[in-house]
């Protein structure tokens, strides 16, 4: 009886244990953090497009979260700085081009959660081999890390870094998916993380496997340019991230999946499109509205039981907090990101009042700043102009020398948040860019030739 006994606590003792790993397994959603390039918050049909194709995004924002306030910087790599690092770029971009390796990303902190961490897509973050392994990442499937080779037909992409030419007509963004979806395969068991900055929809706007005159022996990215292929880079974009829904739902883990879309900045500068009845152009590199705002669409189908509309505003710095407390993750105190998780699972959370930006693109020997705050309705720059947004999103009429009322209340506000970060810029940084700039003027000029990313 006393050895009955004690096999029976024996017994207890392991399914508690059991229980409690797994309830600690299942309170670690997988992530899954999608990108994509040059693409703004106009070419999403749930989001009032007209002129493309988004079922599978439309499919997310009706069963999950659609926000409408979501802004980022208005160039790629500014942006992925800040996605990465929560951190405003006024406290550590360089460059174009460039990830400082001191920086803590959300790679290593999702890691250190115990995440299985996965890259795929667009790098342009340093040369370096080890780049990905050294931001927290496992595994990588990459264009643009070591090299610069062509993207979309017959590609050279850098596998954990070891570069691999194709030349028998496969699809740059296709093969990157499917990187994808064996990550998610091989880590099916166990949370991941996975962050698939997409190739697709950036210039040049070139035919897909699925446009009609899709030419499998192009090599080149100067061929067969055309404004009407983005239209059709835009489908299978959508394309590819349905894929990814039904690999999930495939291996049963979808529930479980925290799935999040967004764009990197505006559509490609004057890229037309048509948006909630009035013609849209495409504001990339554009510190107004056309180059900033984005989507941002989650799902979860655990905690997400139908779909909502967020109004609140949301920057490219709160992606990191977001992501490391639905991880379990330990948020660093030096970020400047607000989590919008509460809003994810239909609270009320911390929305912000206001969204800062420290743009300073840095392609050449350039060091031109363009530094503001803005709120749902008005914009105002350290250089002082004063914009109602309501009314010129265009941002062509100044009004700071004759606002009242609440103007004048929301001018205050949004200058006492331009003050908070008035000496945030570390001065070494600009220091290192101007001793690193020798030849950075030549180099900018034909990076530009060949298209700026």
């Amino acid at each position: 009886m006393l050895r009955s006994r004690a096999t029976m606590k024996r017994l207890l003792l392991i399914l508690s244990t059991l229980a409690i790993a797994h309830a600690s397994f299942a309170a670690q959603p997988n992530i899954i953090l999608i990108m994509a390039d040059d693409f703004g918050y106009e070419c999403v049909t749930s989001n009032g497009g007209e002129s493309y194709q988004t079922p599978n995004l439309d499919k997310l924002a009706a069963t999950g979260v659609r926000f409408e306030n979501c802004h980022v910087q208005p160039l790629c790599t500014p942006t992925r700085v800040q996605l990465m690092t929560g951190r405003y770029n006024v406290r550590n971009y360089l460059n174009f081009g460039t990830l400082l390796r001191t920086e803590t990303t959300f790679g290593h902190l999702i890691k250190s959660a115990g995440y299985a961490t996965g890259i795929c897509g667009k790098w342009q973050l340093g040369h370096e081999v080890d780049s990905p392994q050294h931001f927290g990442f496992e595994e990588s499937c990459l264009w643009q890390q070591t090299r610069r080779p062509p993207r979309y037909a017959n590609p050279g992409l850098e596998y954990n870094g070891a570069e691999k030419d194709f030349t028998h007509g496969e699809y740059g963004p296709t093969l990157v998916n499917d990187f994808a979806l064996s990550f998610i395969t091989k880590n099916k068991e166990k949370p991941f993380f996975l962050y698939y900055p997409m190739i697709l929809t950036h210039s040049p706007y070139q035919p897909t496997p699925d446009s009609p005159d899709w030419d499998p022996t192009i090599s080149s990215e100067n061929k067969q340019q055309s404004p009407k292929h983005f239209a059709e880079m835009t489908a299978y974009m959508d394309k590819m991230v349905g894929r990814v829904i039904a690999k999930l739902d495939e291996l049963g883990i979808r529930d479980n999946t925290l799935l999040i879309f967004l764009g990197d900045n505006g559509t490609g500068a004057g890229t037309p499109s048509r948006f909630k009845g009035t013609d849209y152009k495409g504001g990339k590199g554009s510190t107004t509205a056309n180059g900033t705002h984005v989507p941002l669409i989650a799902s979860w189908p655990a905690v997400m039981k139908q779909g909502r509309v967020c109004a609140d505003l949301i920057s490219s710095t709160d992606f990191l907090p977001t992501i490391c407390n639905a991880a379990g993750a330990k948020v660093p105190e030096n970020v400047d990101g607000v989590s919008f998780l509460p809003q994810l699972k239909g609270e009320a959370g911390t929305p912000r009042e206001w969204l800062y930006s420290w743009y300073s693109p840095r392609q050449t020997q350039d060091m031109t700043v363009r530094e503001y705050a803005f709120d749902h309705r008005y914009k105002l720059y350290r250089s002082g102009k004063f914009y109602d947004l309501r009314s010129d999103s265009a941002e062509r009429q100044d009004i700071a020398a004759s606002v009242t009322g609440e103007a004048a209340a929301a001018k205050e506000k949004l200058q006492a948040a331009l003050d908070r970060f008035k000496d945030a810029r570390p001065t070494e940084l600009d220091r290192e860019f101007e001793a690193s700039g020798k030849g950075k003027e030549k180099k900018g000029k034909k990076e530009k030739k060949k298209g700026k990313e």
